[in-house]
């Protein structure tokens, strides 16, 4: 996990998955070694960020996109 938290996303979830997000979490993430909810998300975001790497970028880091870029808001996915 980051050790420094300089910047900060909120992600939104339906209430259908935010509930599997915290039932996870109760069941089996401090069996894991996940301290809070936020570092299950982050770990999960974190492994999907580097597969994606490997799939799209030959496995390299992307050139980092600072925050403020990306179009704010709700996700419109149902």
């Amino acid at each position: 996990m980051s050790q420094r938290k300089p910047a900060s996303f909120t992600p939104y979830f339906t209430e259908q998955d935010a509930d599997q997000v915290r039932a996870a979490f109760l069941a089996a993430g401090r069996a894991e070694g996940y301290r809070s909810v936020s570092e299950l998300i982050e770990g999960a975001v974190l492994r999907e960020v580097r597969r994606l790497q490997r799939k799209h970028n030959n496995g390299r880091k992307w050139v980092p996109v600072k925050a403020g870029a990306l179009r704010p808001g709700r996700r419109t996915r149902q």
